[in-house]
């Protein structure tokens, strides 16, 4: 009995050891063949501003945003614009007196113009999200804009970003300029949970792939935008059918961004410096979910690209740590070296993020639990879109996409 009791243990450390192997591959190949995901210097590209100033009108979708709006409206109105450029808000529905404020606001910091309408409630197959989008652009499109930028309600912005967005599109030919906004750090699970969501992000949607240069031929393929923050040239949004064609995207984002790459446009994406979100996210609860809420539609609703996403989160975030652990328990020097350099390259690649949040860098080997969490809500994701569930936010609920929005 002991010697079969002997014979398994090896065994399972043998199979232990394989598989840290193997999780200690996958993160080399991350580290050098996954267009360097993990740096954080894909900041806006060379620019030059232009002669004259091309008109631009701002879209704001806005459903019960009350909260957040004294903190980001007037710096979309104080704007330091040389051009013509005007502020569409767009009140989809709030109950919280959105739309009054924002009036209110515009009174009290004067700036941009600020035109405040309501689409009412979208039609079957909207988001209604996109719907409001939809009713901005066609406001705008009267006053015949060369851009269009697309912000979040919860958007700040430095005085000079739409000057800088512009000028990035112009200088190099882009019909999509977007920066993925740096959220908000302030509470304990703030500090553990949002700088990992934009390093996912960014190892799901490398930046590098995506605006070109010398890996042109995989950016080619790959296309993805942040929704707080999307210059847009107009041009563009009229050959993609932009909002129309991705009308039931509950991902609109990247769905706008592979619209426009699909016929022919040039997309650029990057970390941004002075695009901040100030919407909080203080407790667990709220930032599962912001996470949930959309995981599984990003996986397409499909189980078996879901269960290949959890044996993937596992093998590269969670072997490691256990291998460490069955190293010094089986005195495996094999199981444990592998599973520590897997480890250490993790950390290591995660720090640029860190620093770019202006994190304690002791987070970095973490970054395993905060793995499983998100394992957890993607999991949580997909349950909640077979109970019927699905994406929620703001009182509406898409359980499938094409149906008809619930209200909550």
């Amino acid at each position: 009995m002991g010697q079969t009791a002997l014979v398994s243990a090896d065994v399972w450390t043998s199979v232990v050891t394989v598989v840290s192997a193997l999780s200690l591959a996958a993160w080399l190949w991350l580290l050098f063949a996954r267009g360097f995901f993990w740096r954080t210097d894909v900041r806006l590209p060379a620019r030059e501003e232009p002669g004259a100033w091309p008109p631009v009108c701002v879209v704001v979708p806005a459903r019960d945003e009350a909260a957040v709006l004294p903190a980001s409206l007037p710096s979309l109105l104080a704007q330091d614009y040389p051009g013509r450029a005007e502020v569409f808000l767009i009140d989809d529905g709030s109950t919280d007196g959105t739309g009054a404020l924002a009036c209110e606001l515009a009174r009290r910091h004067a700036g941009l113009p600020l035109t405040v309408a309501s689409p009412g409630e979208p039609p079957a197959g909207w988001t209604g999200k996109l719907w409001a989008v939809r009713h901005g652009m066609g406001l705008a499109r009267a006053r015949g804009p060369e851009y269009l930028l697309l912000t979040d309600a919860d958007i700040a912005h430095a005085p000079d970003s739409l000057r800088s967005l512009v000028s990035a599109a112009g200088a190099g030919g882009f019909d999509v300029v977007s920066q993925m906004a740096r959220l908000r750090v302030e509470s304990g699970w703030e500090r553990l949970v949002v700088p990992a969501f934009v390093y996912f992000f960014a190892q799901l949607y490398p930046f590098r792939w995506i605006g070109g240069g010398r890996a042109a031929k995989r950016a080619t393929r790959t296309a993805a935008a942040a929704g707080g923050c999307v210059l847009l040239r107009a041009e563009a949004a009229e050959r993609a059918r932009i909002p129309d064609a991705i009308r039931d995207a509950v991902i609109d984002d990247v769905a706008l961004a592979r619209a426009v790459r699909g016929v022919g446009g040039r997309v650029w994406l990057g970390l941004a410096d002075g695009v901040d979100s100030v919407r909080p996210y203080p407790r667990l609860h709220d930032l599962w979910g912001m996470v949930a809420r959309s995981a599984y539609a990003q996986l397409r609703h499909n189980p078996l690209v879901l269960a290949g996403t959890v044996v993937g989160l596992a093998l590269v975030y969670l072997v490691p740590p256990v291998s460490v652990v069955v190293g010094a328990v089986t005195a495996s020097a094999a199981t444990g070296v592998s599973g520590a350099a897997a480890w250490l390259v993790m950390a290591g690649t995660y720090t640029p993020m860190l620093r770019y949040y202006r994190q304690p860098l002791w987070l970095a080997p973490l970054l395993p639990f905060t793995a499983f969490l998100y394992l957890l809500m993607t999991v949580d994701s997909a349950v909640r879109h077979y109970r019927g569930r699905g994406a929620a936010w703001k009182g509406r609920t898409y359980a499938r996409p094409g149906v008809v929005p619930e209200e909550g």
